[in-house]
Order: structure tokens, then sequence, then C-alpha cells
């Protein structure tokens, strides 16, 4: 059941209120970039527990630091494995997950960083919220801390230079930027 404000929201954009919102732009990572990012945090922690067993060093709590590692790393890949079956999208509401999940209501982003220089995920950029939202993190696709909301990682340049041309064209035409 949707509330008055949604059904208006929806009819201003020329939408019927049961319809979903269309998406404007759509971010995933592709296979041959997710095999080697899996592939990697694979090798990494299978090399690290090869050698805690193998050849475990003479102090035990190096042993103890491999088998951490080697683990966390196994773990790191499984996470991204599934992060990176989903996609994000961008609608008319804002930044979301392909299962529903929002991850930026446009209402609440105040910017985009996407230069050279921004602390940014690979083929990525940054968008600055107005306030925080809460601490995610979906390795390889994107994470969210304070009020910042990283996209990027094993995803291609392309997809994320038209998602977020994409949303600053959205935003200056709605006139949202600080």
């Amino acid at each position: 059941m949707t509330s008055d404000t949604e059904q208006a929201s929806d009819a201003k954009h020329g939408r019927p209120a049961d319809e979903p919102p269309e998406v404007l732009a759509r971010v995933g990572a592709t296979g041959v970039r997710r095999v080697i990012g899996i592939g990697m945090l694979v090798l990494l922690g299978g090399a690290m527990l090869y050698i805690a067993i193998t050849t475990p060093p003479q102090e035990p709590w190096w042993q103890v630091f491999l088998l951490v590692v080697g683990v966390a790393a196994l773990v790191l890949a499984d996470s991204m494995r599934r992060a990176t079956q989903e996609h994000l999208e961008l609608t008319e509401a804002g930044l979301r997950m392909s299962d529903g999940t929002m991850v930026a209501p446009l209402d609440m982003i105040r910017g985009i960083e996407r230069g050279m220089f921004a602390f940014k995920p690979s083929n990525g950029f940054i968008l600055r919220l107005s306030e925080p939202l809460g601490r995610r993190w979906l390795p390889g696709l994107w994470w969210r801390v304070g009020r910042r909301v990283g996209v990027g990682g094993v995803t291609p340049r392309p997809q994320t230079k038209f998602m977020a041309d994409t949303l600053q064209a959205l935003m200056a035409e709605r006139g949202m930027y600080d």
C-alpha cells in the first residue's frame, strides 16, 4: 500500500502508483572482473593457509596470524561472490540494489566526487550525503560509511561513468547541489 505522498510523486513523474520506478542507470560486475577479484582473494587465502599448515613459523603467533588472514581472505571472497551477483540501479528515487534495498535516497545526495585524486573505489565515484545512513559494505560493488557512499570496485568504468553522469544531470535538473 502506498502513501498519498508516494502516489503524488508517482503522478508527478507520469507513472501509475503501482508501477515500479524506471531504472535510469545500472552498474554491475562483469564476469571476468568477478572471477579475477574473487580468484585473487581465494588465492591469497589458500596461500596463507598452505604456508601456515605446511611450513609453520617457529613463533606460534605467526602461525595464528597466517591462519586468521587466510580464513579472512576466504570469507571475503565468498562475501564478494555474493555481493557481485547483484547490481546497483539508479532511479528517480535514488541509488538502490537490484533487490530493492535503498543505498542512497536521491534527496539525501549532496554531491559526487569522481576526480583523479578523490578517495574512491576503483573505476567508481563517491556520493556525499546530507546525513549518515549507517555502515554497510558489499565488496567489489559499494560501501557506505558515515556521510559517504563509494560505488565501484570490480565494476566496469563505462557503467559507473554513465551512472555518475546521469546522477549529476538528475541532481542539476532538480537543483540539489550544495
